[in-house]
């Protein structure tokens, strides 16, 4: 098992995850973060420091479309491992429906 970023992500970005991750496979996408399926340890410490519950197991209905989306961009994106500020627009968009089509990046991350 393996825990996945769906897109209740996108436009939020908080980054509360990367600070416990023990493993530092979380990647940074210009607008949202993914997990490296390959990489995550299954331990879930992340899932409960995401404010707009966007962290999920590989397990919940729906989440196995998200293993490919997150493998594909945590091999294109770079990794992140230190906290930053989220997105500006945050907290308006954390409860947005459809934020894939309207919004979705594939550009990489600013970095460090």
């Amino acid at each position: 098992m393996t825990y996945i970023v769906n897109d209740k992500c996108i436009k939020c970005k908080y980054t509360d995850c990367v600070e416990v991750c023990p493993v530092d496979c979380f990647y940074e996408g210009e607008n949202m973060l993914v997990i490296h399926p390959d990489e995550c340890i299954d331990c879930g410490v992340c899932e409960p420091e995401c404010p707009v519950d966007a962290i999920k197991p590989d397990t919940d209905p729906g989440a196995s479309d998200w293993v490919e989306f997150n493998r594909k961009y945590s091999e294109m994106w770079p990794v992140i491992t230190i906290r930053k500020d989220p997105l500006p627009e945050a907290d308006n968009k954390a409860d947005e429906e459809g934020k894939l089509e309207k919004y979705f990046s594939a550009n990489p991350g600013e970095g460090d």
